[in-house]
């Protein structure tokens, strides 16, 4: 038996990096998989890759900053699945290294529309869905160490993941008070490389630089976030809400 033996998980963004391994890694452990992605064409990739490795996935094209599409994708699990017991909130977009003083009001509401409005859809929605059978649920909303410390170049992205990080605290709260038995939890990755890094840390100054601010002594890898999304969905984290999971490599203990 999985450690999410029987449960429905859906994963935003899951077409890729962080959202494609977490994908792969509940699907291993017994979960029925639903990915959405922006991108249709990795969305099926990830489905397919789970298919043909014994599990079980279907995918949705979404743009999670869309209300009406979020609403297409709960009732698509209300009819197909019958509910919803682990929804990892990962999509997101960077901020494309801009200093504040080069941001327009165009550019901080494209990072902050993806990152805060698109979990705060999920979150609403989840919340939603997993509360008519009554057994509860994990949300698992994805935040970043600049979520907790500043950064040069990072302000839009700085707001949007600290804004998902409180976000959740709130709703982890609310849910607590009505007893519905849905957790609501924070991760906080830091130096991954995935798709939306991969090119920043290809200059070898910005790797030496990471590199140096890890203490561990290497830059992460998607299944290093995907293992603690695990712990996060399972049981045996019954006790664990309205907390921040750092997986960072030491990056925040400096």
């Amino acid at each position: 038996m999985g450690r999410v033996h029987g449960k429905i998980s859906l994963i935003t963004g899951g077409g890729s990096g962080i959202g494609r391994a977490s994908a792969i890694t509940l699907a291993r452990e017994g979960s029925s998989v639903v990915i959405t992605d922006l991108n249709k064409d990795t969305a099926q990739e990830t489905a397919d890759l789970i298919n043909e490795s014994g599990g079980k996935s279907r995918w949705m094209q979404q743009d999670t900053t869309d209300e009406k599409q979020w609403l297409e994708v709960i009732e698509s699990l209300r009819k197909n699945e019958g509910g919803l017991h682990i929804l990892l909130n990962n999509a997101g977009v960077s901020n494309g290294g801009r200093l504040l003083k080069d941001t327009s009001l165009n550019d901080w509401r494209y990072v902050n529309s993806a990152n805060v409005e698109g979990v705060y859809l999920g979150t609403k929605y989840g919340i939603e869905l997993m509360e008519e059978d009554g057994t509860g649920g994990s949300i698992i909303n994805v935040s970043s160490i600049y979520g907790k410390v500043g950064a040069i170049g990072s302000v839009a992205y700085n707001a949007s993941k600290g804004a998902v990080c409180v976000l959740s605290k709130g709703a982890a709260l609310e849910c607590g008070k009505a007893g519905n038995n849905i957790r609501v939890n924070t991760i906080h990755p830091g130096f991954i490389e995935t798709g939306m890094t991969r090119e920043r840390l290809a200059n070898d100054a910005t790797r030496k630089w990471s590199l140096s601010r890890t203490p561990i002594g290497r830059l992460g890898q998607p299944e290093d976030i995907a293992n603690g999304v695990l712990y996060l969905a399972s049981d045996e984290s019954s006790f664990v809400t309205g907390a921040e999971l750092v997986i960072d490599g030491g990056f925040t203990a400096i």
